[in-house]
């Protein structure tokens, strides 16, 4: 028991650094992602058809595929075809692991603001339009932010979800908390070990963002106490 202790300690920083990285991949994706997703959510509800119809085609895409084949098509896929056509192109894993997350991210976050501004009443919308307010002034100043109190517990599933799908960014050797498992493993023998201390990391990490995100929502709740 005391090896087994000894060992996981000799390890622990390594894999800490691992986490580390996890959630740098995680935030910048988080952040790029929002940034799309917000902008296509409202495209899905723009009254311009080839706009609304391009948005729909982007979602369906990235949710209806597995983001591991995602990755593989931005890492090994889009090089491959631009080079073809005489483009010497390539993708550093740090690159394609945040393209393929943040585009994977868009599409979820965009429902959720989707969602999110088709659940305030349009009696809002009347009411703000009869104050004088143009379509971009009441978007932004009235139906997004009671939107977006709405939107914090889907948005912190999200999170969650993205922080445990950037182990996947290990099959192009991005070496984030899981591919610094295996890494150990492959010189160690020892996979039950690193695989449980690296269960347990994500665990920790998923445990803080959910009270994070639990705050947050109290937070921006105007009826809490």
């Amino acid at each position: 028991m005391n090896e087994t202790l000894s060992f996981i300690l000799g390890v622990l920083p390594v894999l800490l650094r691992g986490a580390l990285i996890t959630l740098q991949l995680t935030a910048i994706a988080t952040a790029l992602g929002s940034i799309g997703g917000i902008a296509i959510g409202i495209a899905r509800l723009s009254k311009i058809t080839p706009l609304r119809l391009l948005a729909r085609a982007y979602v369906d895409f990235f949710r209806g595929t597995p983001l591991l084949v995602q990755l593989f098509i931005i890492y090994f896929g889009v090089p491959s075809v631009l080079r073809s056509v005489g483009i010497d192109f390539t993708f550093s894993q740090w690159a394609a692991a945040i393209v393929g997350l943040s585009l994977n991210s868009a599409a979820y976050l965009s429902e959720i603001v989707r969602a999110g501004i088709q659940s305030i009443e349009t009696g809002q919308k009347e009411a703000s339009e009869s104050l004088g307010l143009g379509p971009n002034q009441t978007m932004r100043y009235v139906i997004f932010p009671q939107a977006l109190r709405r939107m914090i517990p889907p948005l912190g599933n999200e999170f969650i979800t993205l922080l445990k799908d950037t182990s996947l960014v290990a099959v192009i050797g991005y070496q984030e908390l899981f591919r610094q498992g295996q890494l150990i493993i492959a010189t160690t023998f020892r996979s039950f070990e690193i695989l449980l201390t690296v269960a347990l990391i994500y665990l920790i990490l998923n445990v803080i963002a959910s009270q994070a995100f639990s705050w947050l929502e109290r937070k921006m709740n105007p009826t809490a106490s």
